[in-house]
């Protein structure tokens, strides 16, 4: 250096060394950079190298995650599938428990224990349906209970079926003492028409054939005037003489006839179409026909005659044998009839 200083000096001015110092010191700069360089590049390839391998072990991890995730899913899944079968038959059970409880409610004990019971399960299974072992039990607790209900629906049915049983037997039984009856009864009415028929000829040979008395169908008719004055009801001599007749063969009939048959002698009292405008006693034809009726009711019963055989029966105008406006049909509709019929 000193040499190159004293040359310099020498010859003058020379920019040659340092110009060569410089560029060593260039060139030394270079080779400092890049040896940093490439420090600091290996040390960021070992960086980067650390790096791809945590970032491989939290691909891995995330992979694991992944399939912890997926397999977490599946079981939820499975989980939801089970929970909505258990929903499914908890809202079946529900179901039947509803049935089976309109069907019992009618019953007073063993609908009421099992109205409880099922109450009682119904508040345990909305506590508990998220648990679904505890639900599982409960609807087998509830299906138990629908069990034992059924059978009780069982038993109730064969009761039933008895009862029914019981009840076309008591329907035939009736049937049969209906026709029974209404044999008894068709043998009563023919014997009733029998001694009717006895009375009809009795009191037929006994009256004979006079006017102011007729038969009609099956009674006796007799004319207002044998038995009454004109707007009274109290009856004539002749008229008793009459009814003493009719007495003494209803006493005669009574007697032959049997005591379980239910005859009576109807007495119908019956008018004209005029109103009362002469008797103070009566204000209506009602009241005559009835009065009048009473009358010969009353008078047989005097001469004997059993009360629970004599029925008096008023119609005033309201049934005629003639309705044209004559004094004939007018005496015609006065009139006193005698029914022997059934009570």
């Amino acid at each position: 250096m000193a040499l190159a200083r004293s040359r310099r000096s020498e010859s003058g001015f020379n920019y040659w060394p340092g110009f060569v110092d410089a560029l060593s010191t260039l060139v030394l700069s270079i080779v400092f950079l890049l040896s940093v360089f490439l420090v600091v590049q290996f040390f960021l390839s070992q960086e980067v190298t650390g790096k791809d391998k945590a970032l491989e072990q939290l691909t891995a991890k995330i992979a694991q995650l992944n399939d912890l995730l997926s397999l977490e899913k599946l079981s939820k899944l499975t989980l939801d599938d089970q929970v909505a079968q258990l929903r499914a038959g908890l809202a079946s059970a529900e179901g039947e428990r509803d049935r089976m409880k309109g069907l019992y409610e009618g019953l007073a004990n063993s609908g009421n224990d099992a109205q409880g019971r099922a109450n009682e399960l119904n508040k345990a299974l909305e506590s508990e349906k998220s648990v679904s072992s505890r639900a599982l039990a409960q609807i087998e607790v509830l299906n138990q209970q629908i069990s034992a209900l059924r059978r009780q629906l069982a038993a109730l049915e064969e009761a039933l079926d008895a009862s029914e049983k019981r009840d076309k037997e008591s329907q035939n039984r009736i049937a049969d003492l209906g026709q029974r009856l209404n044999v008894a009864l068709a043998q009563r009415v023919q014997e009733l028409s029998k001694y009717r028929s006895e009375f009809f000829g009795r009191l037929r040979a006994i009256l004979g054939n006079r006017p102011d008395i007729r038969i009609v169908g099956d009674r006796f008719v007799f004319q207002s005037e044998v038995f009454f004055d004109t707007g009274q009801a109290t009856l004539l001599p002749e008229g008793k003489t009459e009814l003493d007749t009719v007495a003494n063969a209803l006493i005669d009939l009574d007697k032959q006839i049997p005591a379980e048959i239910a005859w009576v002698l109807r007495v119908d009292g019956h008018t004209d179409v005029r109103p009362i405008t002469n008797s103070p006693l009566f204000k209506s034809n009602w009241e005559l026909s009835s009065a009048r009726a009473i009358s010969v009711v009353q008078y047989l019963i005097s001469l004997g005659v059993p009360a629970q055989r004599l029925v008096a029966a008023g119609f005033a105008e309201f049934q005629p044998l003639d309705t044209a406006q004559t004094e004939d049909a007018y005496k015609r509709n006065r009139r006193i009839e005698l029914k022997l019929t059934e009570r």
